[in-house]
């Protein structure tokens, strides 16, 4: 009964003014109660939970109000804003000098403290410990970064009253899984506002998957244990494809008459036919022998308006950490830093960005009536939007740049 009378609280507040409903977290939170009995147990123990685990941990869990994104039960999730933000500033700030040398720096010394324990990891798993100090450093400041968030209050609060509640829920499912494990308890269990875990910043469901004990301490202890951390960094990078002995890739010069409308992932190579157009490296090195014969993938991620890339597979396996191309660019520079003493890249990033979204949207609208494939038409301009315009380019008879610009937008309707 007394549930009851609460839901249909609940119910009738929130039929009232946005102000009213602010005023009744409490009649919400009363709900986020029966949805813990209701809802959570029983899918927690068809995943295989106690029954106790669960309504023991879940009694001390509490609804943070302070994080975004929330939609609370009978409320509609906020209007999608127009696209009219810009799309982003120049590529250039994201591999500011003043963050990149004192991150590389810590990360050599690191490398020094750490030695023995690297290279075990890398025998181990063949990843290179300059990549995974690079993850590291990015991710949690090497873990000097606070862990601010008690990570249940944050997955349960997301799960029951967010955008992507399914994702939440099998995500707090998954924590309550790993606390029932006995590899941390649930009061140092943090991690971020999104519900990323300890050091690796590892959502719960890949501390499932891919979280190690390599301190032999009988615990997955990504918190507070630096080889548990890095080992289980390394094996996420090994499930996901990572190539033993491969670099992340080579910063190159692409002559003008080579188009820049060969990106991408499925665009593959071996890196000797690239070389054969004539593209270089930087560095005035060859290509090494051994590697001529692989597989290479050109990245232009400012068009012909910035440094131009020849990738391996490793590459894209940095992206299953972070779907970013500059976020895998920030961890192989970084990485190169740390290993090799390396700087930033020879060519800079030109002045591109600053257009709105809304328009380079319009452009992949427009370049999809023409039968191209941008990817997903969301005002990004991701490399299958990069490479069709530079073929759309090519096809009016202009020099690729493979890149939204301004003037383009009244060609592209």
């Amino acid at each position: 009964m007394m549930f009851r009378y609460q839901a249909l609280m609940v119910a009738v507040l929130l039929l009232l003014s946005p102000q009213a409903r602010a005023l009744d977290k409490a009649s919400v939170e009363a709900g986020f109660r029966q949805w813990i009995t209701t809802i959570l147990l029983p899918e927690a123990e068809k995943a295989g939970l106690s029954a106790n685990t669960v309504t023991k941990v879940m009694a001390d869990v509490d609804l943070d109000w302070s994080l975004n994104e929330l939609v609370p039960p009978g409320t509609k999730p906020p209007k999608e804003q127009a696209q009219t933000q810009a799309e982003f500033s120049s590529p250039g700030p994201y591999f500011s000098e003043k963050r990149l040398v004192p991150l590389a720096g810590n990360g050599r010394a690191l490398a020094s403290v750490h030695a023995a324990t690297l290279r075990k990891i890398e025998k181990a798993y063949g990843v290179p410990g300059p990549v995974l100090l690079a993850i590291w450093g990015r991710e949690t400041g090497y873990g000097a970064a606070k862990l601010p968030y008690p990570a249940l209050d944050v997955l349960a609060t997301r799960a029951y009253m967010s955008t992507r509640k399914d994702l939440f829920r099998q995500e707090l499912i998954a924590a309550l899984a790993i606390i029932e494990s006995g590899d941390v308890s649930a009061d140092a269990m943090r991690g971020s506002s999104a519900g990323a875990l300890g050091q690796p910043q590892f959502m719960p469901t890949s501390f499932l998957k891919y979280a190690v004990d390599f301190d032999g301490d009988g615990h997955r202890n990504i918190w507070t244990s630096v080889p548990d951390s890095l080992a289980s960094m390394a094996n996420f990078m090994v499930r996901k494809g990572w190539q033993k002995g491969r670099p992340w890739g080579y910063e190159v010069a692409i002559p003008a008459a080579v188009t820049c409308a060969q990106e991408g992932p499925d665009r593959a190579r071996t890196i000797a036919d690239w070389a054969n157009e004539g593209i270089a490296r930087i560095s005035g090195k060859p290509f090494p022998d051994t590697e001529v014969g692989k597989d290479g993938m050109m990245l232009v991620p400012a068009g012909r308006h910035g440094p131009a890339f020849i990738v391996t597979p490793n590459f894209y396996t940095i992206k299953e950490y972070n779907n970013s191309d500059l976020y895998a660019l920030f961890i192989g520079n970084l990485a190169d830093r740390i290993a090799f003493g390396s700087g930033a890249f020879s060519a800079p990033f030109g002045n591109v960005g600053g257009m709105l979204r809304s328009d380079v949207k319009a452009m992949q609208d427009a370049l999809v009536k023409r039968g191209y494939d941008v990817g997903k038409a969301d005002g990004l301009a991701g490399y299958k939007t990069r490479r069709s315009i530079g073929e759309w380019q090519a096809k009016a008879g202009e020099t690729p740049t493979c890149y939204p610009e301004p003037v383009m937008k009244k060609a592209l309707r």
